[in-house]
């Protein structure tokens, strides 16, 4: 969800990539969440951290409180948060539509403080 907010709202401010410590599958729900605001995240996948170099990143940011889990390269990144989010996976569907409106507050502020 996060991506798909930042690839709208950041829309030609910054460059957006998703990736997690192991490679992962967009959860259903999220999909039909987001879908519901029209914003498509079915194409979107979160490929290996390994697949990339944390020096090609200015900015890193760490959902559900993973950050503790990550290399310290990625941690030293000139800008790295690690948001505290609620895991919505196996979770009434008004979780996901929390955690979604939560997440674009973030990645709006994100955006707005990275111009």
């Amino acid at each position: 969800m996060a991506e798909g907010f930042a690839k709208i709202i950041g829309a030609g401010k910054i460059e957006v990539t998703s990736s997690g410590l192991e490679s992962s599958r967009v959860h259903p729900t999220a999909i039909q969440v987001m879908s519901e605001i029209g914003i498509d995240i079915t194409d979107q996948t979160s490929n290996p951290l390994g697949e990339f170099n944390a020096e090609d990143y200015d900015a890193v940011i760490s959902l559900c409180g993973c950050g503790v889990n990550l290399p310290e390269a990625w941690v030293l990144r000139e800008v790295f948060e690690d948001w505290q989010l609620d895991d919505p996976d196996g979770k009434p569907i008004e979780t996901f539509h929390r955690v979604r409106d939560e997440i674009k507050a973030r990645v709006e502020t994100l955006v707005e403080s990275l111009k």
